[in-house]
């Protein structure tokens, strides 16, 4: 009977040595969630205020749409990207809060929306600042990052 028992779990280790574990592990299949965007957005802020245009370009998706407040709607990076050179003067700087997130079910689409601050100088050196609400929709791309698709703000008084 010991050798029995013996040869048993022997015979139990070399099958659980041999055959692969199929299961993923749990980090790797993580479903992103609403904390995944608010996230996103703190690391897309900083990299607006460390890098300017190039930081804040870096979180757009190529084929990315801006609606920006009073103005015609911007298809396309390359083009959004003409219009943030704003971002690279020292005096510049723009900051924002996510009020809100959620995403969708199947966890590849999703939407932030929250307040911004536009701090810059006048022509005469004077201190001028700007506030607004936004709406961001991320995209999951292929390679398994995050990208904002669609953008749009508007001007609203300081809340």
């Amino acid at each position: 009977m010991k050798t029995f028992l013996i040869v048993l779990v022997a015979a139990l280790l070399i099958v659980i040595i041999a055959v692969p574990n199929t299961r993923p592990l749990a980090s790797a299949s993580a479903k992103a969630t609403a904390d995944t965007l608010r996230q996103l957005e703190g690391e897309f802020m900083k990299a607006a205020a460390e890098r300017g245009s190039a930081g804040y370009m870096s979180y757009y998706a190529d084929d990315a749409v801006e609606v920006p407040n009073g103005g015609p709607i911007i298809q396309g990076k390359v083009n959004i990207a003409k219009g943030m050179g704003f971002l690279d003067q020292k005096d510049n700087h723009l900051t924002w809060t996510p009020v809100g997130a959620d995403i969708s079910a199947s966890a590849d689409l999703g939407y932030t929306y929250g307040t911004f601050e536009f701090r810059s100088k006048d022509k005469d050196g004077k201190p001028v600042i700007d506030h607004g609400k936004y709406t961001s929709i991320w995209k999951k791309q292929q390679d398994g990052s995050w990208k904002v698709v669609l953008d749009m703000g508007n001007a609203s008084p300081a809340q």
